[in-house]
């Protein structure tokens, strides 16, 4: 095991005491990001596919295509802003081109006929009269639903939640009938690419992977592998679990799926819909398995699992906690992960958390690179545990990662991800995933307001 690059004694929230200067103003971090996601804005009509689209690209040049979870996040951040027209046409455009039997692909290629990368036409599954698929054979994490209950929220649309509402469910039923390999209401991915964290350490071990510190291009062949093993598979899910190649049952999809399985039943409930309890049962079932599969009591940590056997993969990165959002998992398991990995360890008390991987794990690497979610502070992750902690009565961590998301955008702009040990930024410019920051502002203030008295 490496040594944390900061010292033993830094503990979490009082690393975000690193930068002292004054943070951005909410009205002028706001123009910014709306001015971002107008620019982003790709719309138009597909003669290929003979349909509409309207969607907001997450970088115009390195990620052209619209994305799924991207379109979501895109959803939340559109309806914090106020911008409540465009967020429905970026749910409806993500459905437009689902299949009879509930898929959506994880990329949809709209008017482009020619893949950016060898990587995209592995995750397709190209036929005979389409040489390029329009969508991609890969899923992503699925926040759909909850994106829905969050236009219905801000936009009181009953009728475009009624049209919305059914292409949602029968999305998250193909994903439970086809991806439920091993009957234990847990989701298998299989490819990294499904996770939305490509070259997330703990993947090394079922890709057979032992590097540490910077990844080699040994990595990324081995990840080109498991893809091409689905490619000659055709994405028949049947010979891909046959294969026994990648099958990871992944904290971050399995709990987005739970949360998005329990947003279902609130918007059933809402609107009269008989189904609402199907749906709330269905997630305390995703939820009851991920607290008795993946949380390890001696590391008070929740693990992504490998293969029918649920084998632990044993590396600390921000997902250890994410279950702590579920109303489900117990405030005691909550206490103990929150007292163990931030109050306790200086695994992730980076000056600018949180890292996407624990400073103390060998594969930890701060710096740009083209292998993705390897030590860099992704605002995701901050995005998803401020819910969390706010979920939870944690308001001084929660305080702590808005302000973190405040300083790297101050420092660094609107990045993909950033340094954690500088703040500077990193990966692709101009990125929409830094507008998750307006969302968090609207929840902090949202959880202030009904703490009043």
């Amino acid at each position: 095991m490496t040594t944390s690059p900061v010292s033993d004694d830094r503990r979490f929230p009082d690393c975000c005491a690193a930068y002292a200067h004054p943070l951005s103003d909410a009205k002028t971090l706001k123009v910014r990001i709306e001015e971002l996601l107008r620019e982003n804005t790709n719309e138009g009509y597909s003669k290929l596919l003979d349909a509409y689209y309207c969607y907001v690209q997450p970088s115009r040049s390195k990620y052209p295509f619209q994305w799924f979870w991207d379109s979501c996040f895109h959803v939340f951040m559109l309806c914090s802003i106020g911008e409540l027209q465009l967020a429905k046409r970026n749910l409806w455009s993500l459905f437009a081109m689902q299949e009879p039997n509930g898929f959506v692909g994880h990329m949809i290629f709209w008017k482009r006929v020619f893949p950016t990368t060898p990587s995209d036409v592995l995750q397709s599954r190209p036929t005979f009269g389409q040489m390029r698929p329009h969508m991609s054979a890969l899923i992503q994490p699925s926040f759909a639903a909850q994106a829905l209950l969050r236009i219905a929220d801000e936009s009181k649309d009953t009728e475009y939640v009624q049209v919305m509402l059914p292409k949602i469910k029968r999305y998250l039923e193909w994903v439970m009938q086809n991806r439920d390999f091993d009957g234990d209401h847990l989701i298998t991915i299989i490819s990294p690419v499904e996770s939305g964290m490509d070259f997330k350490p703990s993947y090394d071990e079922v890709l057979g992977y032992k590097g540490e510190g910077e990844p080699d291009r040994g990595l990324f062949l081995k990840a080109v592998r498991s893809d091409m093993r689905n490619f000659r598979n055709r994405y028949d899910l049947k010979r891909v679990k046959k294969a026994r190649g990648f099958l990871v049952k992944d904290v971050t999809v399995n709990t987005a799926f739970a949360l998005d399985l329990a947003a279902v039943a609130e918007i059933c409930e809402r609107i009269g819909d008989p189904d609402a309890q199907k749906w709330r049962d269905a997630s305390a079932k995703v939820t009851h398995a991920i607290r008795t599969l993946m949380y390890d009591e001696k590391d008070a940590a929740f693990y992504d699992l490998r293969g029918p056997d649920n084998h632990k993969l044993r590396v600390k990165t921000p997902t250890i906690f994410f279950p702590m959002i579920l109303p489900g998992i117990p405030d005691e398991m909550c206490g103990k992960i929150v007292e163990r990995h931030l109050h306790h360890s200086s695994a992730f008390a980076a000056p600018f958390p949180l890292p996407s991987c624990a400073m103390d794990e060998r594969q930890f690497y701060a710096k740009d690179t083209w292998y993705l979610w390897r030590g860099p502070t992704w605002i995701f992750n901050n995005w998803f545990l401020h819910r969390a902690f706010l979920e939870r009565g944690f308001t001084e961590e929660a305080d702590a990662l808005l302000k973190t998301c405040h300083a790297l955008i101050d420092i660094g702009g609107l990045r993909e991800y950033y340094d954690p040990l500088t703040g500077e930024g990193e990966g692709e410019e101009h990125f929409t995933w830094s507008g998750l920051v307006m969302d968090m502002m609207w929840r902090a203030n949202k959880n202030s307001t009904s703490h009043k008295v």
